[in-house]
């Protein structure tokens, strides 16, 4: 195959497989999951092959490119290709999915919807994920943007729990109106871009080499950042996260929040700072407070919380608030850490939210009250359960700990009070990860749970080692994803005109010597 068709491959076999899925018998229930399991596990091989051909001395370029005229008369192209950055959230795509097929095997059995329905918008979900991050069109990159809303959308509203209608049409409004808001601002960008060169674009290269005045550039900006702060979300967007990823299935939370949010961060990093420089560094105080808000509101609700996904939940509106934080210092240090904490925080979340699932759906409640000594009786549940939760509060060793360090380094360097502030996020972590895990795993063993619980299959044990084994090896060496987005943090930084503060060296004393 050659380069310019990988990316268009992952967008067509998830496609076609949804397509094949759907032409099985409704009662073949088996052979649907077989079927998406088997086309899941040949996108994530051709994502592995991508990733081999991917030249990481020009991870600033976009690689793998493939163009063709779309809407002519607009300059509307479907164009593809990534950077370091698309690579590694795309890589992320593609191997939750198997991951979660494998582990929601049971899912939608008995739901509203059929099963073959439920493994089929998943796979087109896949689709749309892919395109998202890939696209170098802007209008192309909006139609993917809002493409993921309607398998979420269903994958919520037919499949998810008895407040599922209210979620899904909750997560439905506010990813419209976050939608609207950057299809005007999209229109007015390829004005601006027709007044200034002759012929309107929506390529992503063109438009990041205007030179638009501030003040246009501070509406477009908001237009864009606003989607992007309901889709991520940040504080106060974030109200629809709670009750989507409480009434999702495990699954559908898994890529919900562990990928579908970061098309928000993805964006703040990509567009709003490479297509609005001065916007951005306008923005950026307001920016870095919702942030730091962000970061201990989660947390202070992850800790109040009753349920057990809510909770997980909670604790992913602290650590997007993180994210956000790392983008917006205008450090290297803080944007590779934010890239690095996208993919870190997908694999964290990915192991929480499904054997939370596992748990959840042994003892038939999500609250924590009705659980606590489970580790006697599921220890390796419980076990996993541990890991994936000091994952996710940045224990050293794991992976979740290099990114939020890089983030709160590259804060330190410029906003010394804000990185003061977001520390007290990491002991807040500590409070509602160990709170939630002494509860629900130690302690008496409830009849219910001894009756009900019991420990990892071996189908669940396939679908979480490979989660762990990546916690624990990005915990240890990093470098190989640092060394993939690293350039085009680069280009980032250089594109809205920052540099990383000089060291404060003190000064050395006439007459002295070293």
């Amino acid at each position: 195959m050659t380069n310019s068709y990988w990316l268009l491959a992952l967008l067509v076999v998830p496609l076609v497989g949804a397509a094949l899925v759907m032409l099985v018998p409704k009662a073949n229930e088996t052979l649907a999951k077989q079927l998406a399991l088997l086309i899941s596990l040949v996108t994530f091989g051709l994502t592995i092959a991508m990733c081999l051909e991917f030249v990481v001395a020009k991870a600033a370029e976009f690689q793998f490119a493939y163009s063709i005229s779309w809407v002519s008369n607009y300059n509307i192209n479907f164009a593809l290709g990534v950077d370091g950055i698309a690579l590694v959230l795309i890589a992320l795509s593609t191997s939750l999915v198997p991951i979660v097929l494998l582990a929601g095997w049971h899912d939608a059995d008995g739901a509203r919807g059929t099963v073959r329905g439920y493994v089929a918008l998943i796979l087109v979900l896949e689709a749309a994920m892919v395109g998202v991050f890939a696209a170098t069109d802007l209008f192309l990159f909006y139609v993917f943007f809002e493409a993921m809303l309607v398998p979420v959308y269903f994958l919520i509203g037919r499949y998810g729990g008895p407040r599922r209608n209210y979620a899904a049409v909750k997560f439905l409004l506010y990813s419209l109106f976050g939608g609207l808001l950057m299809l005007a601002s999209l229109i007015g960008l390829y004005v601006v871009s027709g007044n200034l060169t002759g012929h309107g674009t929506f390529d992503f290269t063109s438009l990041a080499a205007l030179s638009i005045d501030p003040t246009t550039q501070k509406w477009l900006f908001a237009g864009f950042f606003i989607a992007f702060a309901i889709k991520a979300p940040l504080v106060p967007f974030h109200t629809w996260l709670p009750d989507a990823a409480a009434e999702s299935t495990p699954g559908t939370a898994v890529l919900l929040v562990g990928v579908l949010d970061k098309v928000g961060t993805f964006g703040m990093l990509r567009y709003c700072l490479e297509l609005f420089p001065d916007a951005s560094h306008w923005a950026t105080p307001l920016v870095i407070v919702l942030a730091v808000i962000g970061i201990i509101y989660g947390a202070l609700q992850a800790i109040g919380q009753t349920d057990i996904k809510r909770l997980i939940a909670y604790t992913s509106v602290s650590h997007f608030g993180f994210i956000a934080l790392g983008v917006f210092v205008m450090t290297s240090q803080g944007q590779s850490g934010s890239a690095l904490y996208m993919v870190n925080h997908g694999f964290s979340t990915a192991a929480l939210f499904l054997i939370g699932g596992f748990l959840i759906s042994r003892r038939g409640s999500r609250l924590i009250a009705d659980f606590g000594g489970v580790q006697k009786v599921a220890p390796v549940l419980a076990g996993t359960f541990l890991v994936a939760g000091l994952s996710s509060l940045a224990l050293p060793g794991l992976s979740s700990f290099v990114s939020e360090f890089l983030v709160l380094v590259g804060t330190f360097e410029r906003y010394t009070w804000v990185g003061v502030v977001a520390t007290l996020g990491i002991v807040l972590a500590a409070l509602y990860i160990l709170l939630m895990y002494q509860r629900t795993m130690t302690g008496p063993v409830p009849e219910a749970v001894a009756e009900k619980v019991h420990d990892l299959r071996g189908r669940e044990v396939l679908a979480i080692a490979p989660l762990l084994v990546v916690i624990i090896a990005l915990g240890f060496y990093p470098q190989p994803v640092l060394d993939v987005v690293n350039p085009a943090v680069d280009r980032v930084m250089h594109a809205v005109g920052s540099t990383d503060p000089a060291p404060q060296v003190a000064p050395v004393a006439e007459g002295t010597h070293k």
